[in-house]
């Protein structure tokens, strides 16, 4: 997607190193051991005693999707491999073993309880929320193909000036708001190409060099909370608020970016107070220069007003009756039609985040139709729990995952688990908000995860410009991370008491 960028071999270098150091590791004994404890910790789960459960009527199905369940988290968070790996894995599992179409001496009904679906299995690849990510992947791949990206960075940096601390902000928030539309790695590598002039012009001595490399990994995780489409976990948590066999709350693009918006600009605002103070710069004025444009011509005509339409269509969904998800497949269409995109360009979309997110709405799909979730319900008494403690843990708990791996994978484990929980809890979960507050709260902790250069990859990009040392994200990282959820978890708070989610 962002290939034509010169910043992209930092990209590539970070995937290369990643699978490298994650699923290739030197240590072969290491890898041995985690591979021995997943197997060994499903195949209990797979055959014990269903009464050691402690969970009323359970059936076989059921356990098999317990067993599958913690395989996923195991695997996801020892990232024996690639998460999206893991998540064929699961849906795999899941058809062989628990469906309608699994192997037959294991899926007798009368004898191992209700089966699922194999297409609603399947179906879960083809989820409406796949089709807002895939949308929004489109849009991002015409807009750096056209040169929109570059051309809009230009426009939108120009009116912060030469003063340092202006460029600084002016990074900070054009990042940020090219993240509530664009994939946050994508934005981190333009940003970041952008800079390498200025980085030239600053002193070595002084610590402008760091405050800017810092800002770009610090706006592209702020900013991708302002949409739904900005971040995988938002699309996630929207999955199981608007499930219409579920939560049904409706949530639109436009009402998730009333209160979303204002929150990552406030947010973007203290970062950059809070770089300025940490890494002040000794040079007051930098000449900023960036090259590229936008091409002229039909396609970049085509791509300019589909934009424009589909952000308004996005925002007015409350009022033309289209969701997010079919808006999202309009820019598909148009850009197909018109040429602006092409077969080549369709591999440029990032298929490992949609399989990856696929399996954890498999296991979703799981939970619900085998009847599993139900009986969870009624054997563990949720509706006792402080509707606060849910909250806090399902943050905290979020939080600390994504420090370490994916925050898709976090937040695909954790939503159908807390909207069960939250579904169990009823009107008790008012006194905060509702099931909003927590779910959303869970997407925010999710983005506020930014302590080491492998949080995210716009952190490892920053770290790779050598200016960044992992003090200094890890201070910068927990000092936002804090603020981001305490602000976070009060606006939602404050909307689902005021009952505006």
């Amino acid at each position: 997607m962002f290939h034509i960028y010169e910043g992209f071999h930092l990209v590539d270098a970070y995937h290369k190193m990643r699978y490298q150091r994650k699923y290739q590791p030197a240590d072969g004994t290491k890898r041995a051991i985690k591979i021995l404890i997943v197997a060994l910790v499903t195949l209990l789960l797979w055959n014990m005693p269903a009464e050691w459960f402690g969970i009323q009527n359970l059936t076989v199905i059921q356990q098999r999707i317990i067993a599958i369940f913690a395989f996923a988290t195991l695997m996801w968070i020892l990232e024996i491999v690639s998460s999206w790996a893991t998540s064929v894995a699961i849906i795999v599992l899941m058809l062989l073993f628990c469906s309608d179409s699994g192997i037959a001496p294991m899926v007798n009904e009368e004898e191992v309880g209700a089966l699922l679906s194999y297409k609603g299995v399947m179906g879960s690849f083809a989820d409406p929320v796949i089709m807002l990510f895939i949308g929004g992947f489109v849009l991002a791949i015409a807009a750096t193909k056209t040169g929109l990206d570059a051309q809009l960075a230009k426009v939108l940096l120009k009116p912060f000036g030469t003063r340092s601390e202006m460029v600084l902000l002016g990074f900070l928030l054009v990042t940020g708001l090219f993240s509530m539309f664009v994939s946050n790695t994508a934005t981190a590598a333009m940003m970041l190409t952008f800079l390498t002039p200025v980085f030239r012009q600053l002193p070595p001595e002084g610590k402008g060099r760091t405050a800017l490399a810092m800002s770009i990994p610090v706006a592209a995780n702020l900013g991708g909370m302002g949409t739904p489409i900005g971040t995988p976990p938002n699309n996630i948590a929207l999955k199981y608020l608007n499930d219409p066999e579920g939560l049904n709350l409706g949530l639109g693009f436009g009402q998730w970016m009333m209160f979303m918006f204002p929150l990552v600009v406030l947010l973007l605002f203290i970062s950059w107070r809070l770089l300025l103070k940490f890494f002040p710069f000794t040079q007051k004025s930098i000449e900023l220069k960036i090259d590229g444009g936008m091409a002229k011509g039909f396609h970049s005509t085509v791509v300019v007003i589909t934009f424009i339409v589909t952000i308004l269509l996005w925002l007015s969904d409350r009022f033309t009756g289209i969701n997010a998800n079919t808006v999202a497949l309009i820019p598909f269409c148009v850009f197909a039609l018109t040429g602006v995109i092409n077969k080549r360009d369709l591999e440029q979309i990032n298929w490992s985040v949609i399989w990856m997110v696929a399996g954890g709405f498999a296991l979703g799909y799981g939970l619900n139709k085998s009847g599993l979730a139900e009986n969870a319900v009624e054997s563990i008494p949720f509706a006792e729990f402080s509707p606060l403690l849910i909250l806090l843990l399902g943050g905290a708990i979020c939080y600390a995952l994504s420090n370490f791996i994916s925050n898709s994978a976090t937040a695909a484990l954790l939503m159908p688990i807390l909207a069960i929980v939250c579904g169990a809890m009823g009107d008790k979960l008012a006194p905060i908000g509702g099931t909003g507050t927590v779910l959303i709260g869970v997407a925010i902790a999710a983005s506020s995860a930014m302590i080491l250069p492998i949080s995210t990859p716009p952190n490892a990009l920053a770290f790779a410009t050598g200016f960044v040392q992992q003090k200094d994200m890890a201070k910068m990282g927990i000092l936002m991370g804090v603020i981001s959820m305490v602000l976070g978890f009060g606006l939602v708070y404050l909307m689902g008491t005021l009952h505006l989610i």
